[in-house]
């Protein structure tokens, strides 16, 4: 609700549209984290949606919400540039995840 009035207000002074670029993504679940190695930054993710390197994500939980860009993925200690539904994939992550935490893809 606040962000929609903020959007208004920069709306009227720049008279231009805000809140559809706000709101101009759209979330699809295609995983969900199921451990994190603290030191280095790793979630294990199991996918239930295919994803590949480049990809927009955004990961949401109790106490995590971010997105980011996958810069890499592994599985089994093997660089892969695309990943599908059922792999359990190790992925770098921009921020501190737990177990639990849902990986979205954003789409525009």
């Amino acid at each position: 609700m606040l962000m929609r009035g903020y959007a208004r207000v920069l709306e009227s002074l720049l008279g231009v549209v805000v809140l559809g670029l706000i709101m101009s993504k759209s979330l699809e679940k295609v995983g969900e984290v199921t451990h994190y190695f603290t030191k280095i930054s790793v979630a294990v993710v199991d996918l239930s949606a295919n994803m590949k390197v480049g990809d927009r994500i955004a990961i949401k939980g109790m106490t995590t919400n971010f997105e980011q860009t996958v810069k890499s993925m592994q599985i089994e200690g093997k660089d892969i540039e695309e990943a599908k539904a059922g792999d359990d994939i190790g992925m770098k992550v921009d921020d501190r995840v737990r177990k639990g935490d849902i990986v979205y893809s954003l789409v525009e």
